[in-house]
């Protein structure tokens, strides 16, 4: 088989930023893409797309079918387009809540090809206007797909050039963790970030959050038209994970009420090696980067000087990250490699380099 023509349903920031990827790979891959007149005006004089589709039927046209509509909208979307596809035709949705197509699909009859993926990527902002070719780089996708065959395969090498790392996953499982890692933090950072909003004698709390606080609520910027679906299609994981999540604070609270530090000292140490061995449970589950730090000086020409170094012995960056900088004197830098022994190597020649590094175990 072979995927000539793709058609999107839903240009925005995952939508838009799939189309951009797939553009820049397959400049003669036909994309068309189904969304507001107003997007898909803006995709063509941009030439991320080819067509514009009025109607979604016209979607049967194409080869590889992609929704990236709200969730309810894709999935009535899906129960009308997969039972009307040919044999070596695909549809695939990339919605963060997997169950509700998984069954849909085995109660459907169809010809075509059904397989479920959730890009692990995002930004606060939506919309066409913030999608970026370079959004999965290096993201994990979910794949939900109970009969893997030749096809997923060749889609999922097709679509290799997005950036993204994929992890098979069944599709009730994918969402009770998406429902612990990803829509139970939304709706804590919610919650935190409301209950620190009190004035109390004319001082604003929130006046004197750091940049700690701001790091943990992030989130809480995110757009409630985004997560409304999202958040009903997964109710009832969500509920029981805010159930777990309150029995916890419950704890916490009463053994404080009762000077139980011990208690206390427990969770925070239990908390930390959890936390620290994040990197290492991912192994096998979830294909991991290598990564090391280094400590650039604030000076110009220090980033290129050490990526060029690199370049010279052929070790590909596959992520850079500025964790702490200070102004007049420099900041370290995490640098991701897809293997250790590509870490390793470029931990020893950046030392011979005189830069100052460490690596991660």
């Amino acid at each position: 088989m072979k995927i000539s023509s793709i058609g999107i349903a839903g240009l925005g920031l995952i939508g838009g930023s799939i189309a951009k990827s797939l553009r820049l790979e397959y400049p003669e891959l036909k994309i068309s893409a189904f969304d507001f007149p107003s997007v898909l005006e803006k995709a063509k004089q941009q030439n991320v797309i080819d067509e514009s589709v009025d109607d979604h039927l016209e979607l049967l046209d194409d080869d590889l079918i992609i929704l990236s509509l709200p969730v309810f909208k894709s999935l009535s979307l899906f129960e009308e387009l997969y039972p009307k596809l040919s044999k070596h035709q695909i549809i695939v949705d990339v919605c963060s809540v997997k169950s509700l197509f998984f069954e849909s699909s085995k109660r459907i009859s169809s010809k075509g090809k059904y397989i479920g993926l959730h890009p692990m990527a995002g930004k606060e902002k939506n919309g066409f206007d913030f999608s970026d070719s370079l959004l999965f780089e290096n993201a994990v996708c979910f794949v939900c797909d109970n009969d893997n065959n030749e096809i997923t395969e060749y889609v999922l090498n097709f679509l290799k050039c997005t950036g993204l790392r994929f992890t098979f996953i069944d599709a009730f499982l994918h969402d009770k963790i998406a429902a612990e890692v990803s829509h139970l933090p939304q709706l804590l950072s919610v919650a935190l970030v409301n209950e620190v909003a009190k004035v109390e004698n004319n001082f604003n709390f929130i006046n004197f959050a750091g940049s700690g606080f701001r790091d943990m609520t992030r989130i809480a910027s995110s757009d409630f038209k985004l997560w409304e679906e999202i958040i009903k299609a997964n109710k009832q994981n969500i509920i029981t994970s805010l159930k777990n999540i309150v029995q916890r604070i419950n704890s916490i609270s009463e053994n404080l009420a009762s000077d139980n530090f011990d208690y206390l000292k427990e969770q925070f140490e239990l908390a930390n090696k959890n936390r620290n061995e994040i990197p290492f449970n991912n192994k096998g589950f979830i294909q991991p980067l290598f990564d090391i730090t280094v400590f650039l000086e604030d000076k110009a020409g220090t980033l290129n000087k050490l990526t060029s170094v690199l370049a010279k012995h052929n070790l590909n960056i596959k992520d850079i990250e500025l964790l702490k900088i200070r102004e007049g004197s420099g900041g370290n830098f995490r640098l991701y490699f897809d293997s250790a022994e590509s870490a390793q190597r470029a931990n020893q020649i950046l030392k011979e380099n005189n830069f100052a590094t460490n690596i991660t175990n």
